[in-house]
C-alpha cells in the first residue's frame, strides 16, 4: 500500500484503537459490520482490537461471531449471560477496552467504520468526538422521539448535543476511566449520565456529521411508549443527583 496517500496519513495516527460493538440479535448484520471493521484496521497498519459484547442474543449472532474467530479475524469476543441492556454492554466494553483511543460502534450495520475518518482529525483537539447522523435512514416516528429526546436532555443536563444517542463516538480511554463512576445501565440514560459527567468534569466535546445507513437488522426499541415512559422516569432519577 501507498503510505503517501491521504487516506493511509489519516490511519495512521489511529496508532492505538478499541473498536467496541455491542451486539444483540443481529445475525443479519453482525458478520458484515466484523469483515468491514477487520479488513480497514488490518490495511490501516494500527495497532487495533475488536471488542463485540454480546448482550444476550438468542438467535445466531455468537455462531456468527465465532465463525469469523474460527477463520482468523482477531475479535475479542465477550457473553452476558443474560440480557442486561445497552449500557451494561457498553459498559463492559469500555472497561475490557485497554488501548488509548475507543471507538463506540454500533454493530447493526448503520454506521461504517470508513466514518472514523471524520472524527479523527478532532482526536488531539478534543478528549470526546461524538458523531451526528446525517440524513437519518429512520422512520419518522422514531426522529420525532429522538428529536424530542434530545432536546428534553439538553434542557434538563445542561448540554448542547444533537444527537445524544449516535452510536459513533471516538474518546480517549483515560478520559472514560477519569470520568468514573458512572451508574446508570438503562438503555440511553447510560449514555446521558456519560455525556453529562463529562459536562461536570470539563471534558471538550466535538460532534461531527457522519454517514447513517438503515439497520440491517435487530429491533428497535427506543420508540416503544413503555420504554419512552421508563426512560422518563429514569432521567429524572438521575437529574436528581448531585455531580
Amino acid at each position: 500500500m501507498d503510505c503517501q496517500s491521504d487516506w493511509c496519513g489519516m490511519m495512521a495516527i489511529t496508532r492505538s484503537l478499541s473498536v467496541v460493538l455491542p451486539m444483540f440479535n443481529e445475525e443479519r448484520a453482525i458478520t458484515g459490520t466484523l469483515e468491514n471493521v477487520s479488513s480497514y484496521l488490518t490495511k490501516s497498519g494500527a495497532l487495533y482490537e475488536i471488542i463485540v459484547v454480546d448482550d444476550g442474543s438468542k438467535d445466531g449472532s455468537v455462531g456468527a461471531v465465532n465463525s469469523l474467530i474460527k477463520k482468523g479475524a482477531l475479535i475479542k469476543l465477550i457473553q452476558h449471560s443474560h440480557n442486561q441492556g445497552y449500557g451494561e454492554a457498553l459498559w463492559t466494553g469500555f472497561n475490557a477496552a485497554r488501548l488509548e483511543r475507543i471507538l463506540l460502534m454500533d454493530s447493526d450495520g448503520q454506521f461504517r467504520i470508513e466514518s472514523v475518518e471524520q472524527l479523527w482529525p478532532f482526536a488531539d483537539e478534543f478528549d470526546v468526538v461524538v458523531g451526528t447522523r446525517r440524513n437519518r435512514a429512520d422512520g419518522g416516528l422514531r426522529r420525532m422521539f429522538s428529536w424530542g429526546y434530545t432536546l428534553l436532555i439538553n434542557l434538563l443536563f445542561g448540554l448542547s448535543l444533537k444527537d445524544i444517542g449516535c452510536g459513533f463516538k471516538l474518546f480517549k480511554r483515560e478520559v472514560w476511566v477519569k470520568i468514573q463512576p458512572i451508574n446508570s445501565r438503562d438503555h440511553k440514560i447510560f449514555t446521558v449520565e456519560w455525556m453529562w459527567r463529562l459536562k461536570q468534569r470539563g471534558v471538550k466535546i466535538k460532534e461531527v456529521a457522519v454517514t447513517h445507513f438503515s439497520r440491517q437488522g435487530g429491533r428497535p426499541t427506543g420508540a416503544r411508549w413503555d420504554v419512552v415512559w421508563q426512560m422518563l422516569k429514569a432521567l429524572v432519577a438521575l437529574r436528581s443527583q448531585r455531580g
